[in-house]
């Protein structure tokens, strides 16, 4: 797979948009995709031969994908996510310790997780959160990390970006009892209709991904459905989970064109219409670029 060819352009959009979720670290061969995913450590081993940072952008522009916030995953991705925010104008960063790193969460990590939280060009905190499927990380120091990030972003006054995989109760507990920062944002949103009931209530932004557009992901339709075009956002979380029809390939930010159709289609609203909303979303949860 390391001779991969990468997926063809989509037809540009109508308006601008922007990526709110990707690691452009992993895209250009600075940091290796997740070791529990062969797939996309194949399939990023073709996209590093061929990308860098503004290529990343200007293929994304191509197609009127004109700005991105690459997410931060441990303490040197989170450095290097905010030193190439700072030389990009259309990127944005995110830092955070994930929750399958949630044992490598010390005092002294998250004290530089919240000074890069500072930073003008770090618009994020996360991805945080709990993931259930993986067992990198135990669930007590999931839970520990996840609450200090919580307070990391309500010190900061930056946005929540939560990695929610098969634990939506406690991370919905966990936000409820430790008191949610102003803004939060489900990551690649991975409920039903009735947790994006709660995350209307709430005022939580959800954000979908690939997976939204896969055949067997009905339940995640009947949540954009659910969602108000004013809590919605767009992401790859590239390089992993493209979408149809190019599963196992490397994702990218100038894809985002295929999923914002898909959401368009599934809430029966224009194009243009999404895409400005999704722009006003991003401006509302990350700040003006």
């Amino acid at each position: 797979m390391s001779t991969q060819k990468l997926p063809a352009a989509p037809e540009p959009l109508p308006a601008e948009v922007f990526d709110s979720h990707c690691h452009l670290d992993i895209m250009v061969g600075n940091r290796q995709a997740s070791s529990g995913d062969p797939v996309a450590q194949a399939a990023q081993a073709a996209q590093a031969a061929q990308a860098s940072v503004q290529g990343i952008l200007d293929e994304a522009r191509a197609v009127g994908v004109t700005r991105l916030v690459t997410i931060g995953y441990d303490l040197p991705s989170s450095r290097w996510n905010a030193e190439t925010a700072a030389l990009h104008p259309d990127v944005y960063a995110g830092v955070a310790v994930h929750p399958n790193e949630a044992h490598a969460s010390t005092p002294e990590t998250l004290a530089e997780i919240e000074r890069l939280a500072r930073l003008p060009q770090v618009r994020a905190v996360g991805e945080t959160g709990l993931d259930y499927y993986r067992d990198w990380a135990s669930k007590e120091d999931q839970h520990a990390s996840f609450r200090a990030h919580i307070e990391i972003a309500k010190r900061t006054g930056k946005a929540l970006v939560i990695h929610d995989r098969e634990a939506h109760d406690d991370v919905l507990r966990v936000l409820a009892e430790q008191g949610a920062p102003e803004v939060v944002v489900f990551h690649s949103f991975s409920g039903d209709a009735e947790m994006a009931k709660q995350c209307v209530n709430a005022g939580y932004f959800m954000s979908f991904s690939g997976p939204v557009t896969y055949k067997n992901a009905g339940y995640l339709r009947e949540a954009a459905r659910v969602a108000p075009s004013e809590l919605i956002l767009v992401e790859t979380d590239a390089p992993y989970l493209p979408p149809t029809p190019h599963r196992g390939k490397p994702n990218a930010p100038y894809l985002i064109p295929l999923t914002l159709r898909c959401l368009a289609e599934v809430k029966e609203i224009g194009l243009a219409d999404l895409a400005a909303a999704v722009s006003a979303n991003g401006e509302t949860v990350f700040g003006s670029w």
